[in-house]
């Protein structure tokens, strides 16, 4: 694994830009009842608290960060006109010593990608990160954010079910970031019983990886024991 600074740790773009869902062609009712699904089978596979201490015991070079995420209500005036009601998360990561003070903050998007083949997660970063430090420490009721408030969206992880396993890429020419050298970053992420693998990285304009995993993926695991209020 490359030796990299905490921020490169996590560009999760789980970190996810989720945009609007449309359909090429309308999915029979078997499909819609799949796609649905698997939305929330993908929820239930981030809502919860991870971290990578198994990870950094192994490997003295791996930080030790602790990954939150918990539902939330986005509060909107419009009505929807999607088929389909996205579920949206709030998802800040943090060193093991410094839970308070969290790296990286995102709000995320769930809900059929456009074609209906796949799930969506869809990263958006908050313009005032610092008004949502804690969020998921408050009772699920208490949990509404304006819809002005999620940001701008970043990028998109596209998951497919494979087996009890639920496999995400962004798009093949990633997406554009302006972070320590990189002009693109990928990532590559699955979701399993235990927790979630993590691949992303950063590539500069000549195609370079200037930062990131090389080999080994980020290893988040359940932590046990900790719950999140209801």
């Amino acid at each position: 694994m490359k030796n990299t600074s905490i921020g490169s740790w996590l560009a999760i773009a789980f970190s996810v830009s989720m945009g609007a869902v449309a359909y090429a062609c309308p999915p029979n009712k078997v499909q819609t009842s799949s796609i649905t699904q698997q939305v929330d089978e993908v929820v239930s596979h981030l809502v919860g608290v991870m971290d990578t201490s198994a990870q950094a015991t192994a490997n003295p070079k791996a930080p030790q960060v602790r990954m939150t995420t918990c539902k939330v209500r986005v509060q909107t005036t419009e009505p929807s006109t999607s088929r389909f009601q996205p579920v949206f998360l709030y998802q800040e990561q943090a060193l093991q010593q410094r839970l308070s003070q969290p790296y990286r903050q995102r709000f995320l998007r769930i809900a059929p990608s456009a074609d209906g083949q796949k799930v969506e997660s869809a990263g958006f970063k908050p313009s005032t990160p610092q008004n949502w430090v804690g969020l998921c420490n408050q009772p699920e009721a208490k949990r509404v954010v304006p819809l002005n408030d999620i940001g701008k969206t970043e990028c998109s992880v596209f998951l497919r079910r494979d087996g009890n396993q639920y496999i995400g890429e962004t798009q093949a020419s990633g997406c554009p970031t302006n972070y320590k050298g990189a002009v693109r970053i990928t990532n590559r992420i699955i979701l399993h019983q235990t927790g979630m693998d993590t691949l992303d990285r950063g590539f500069d304009a000549a195609g370079n990886l200037v930062w990131g995993a090389k080999e080994e993926p980020y290893q988040f695991r359940w932590v046990r024991g900790v719950t999140l209020p209801e």
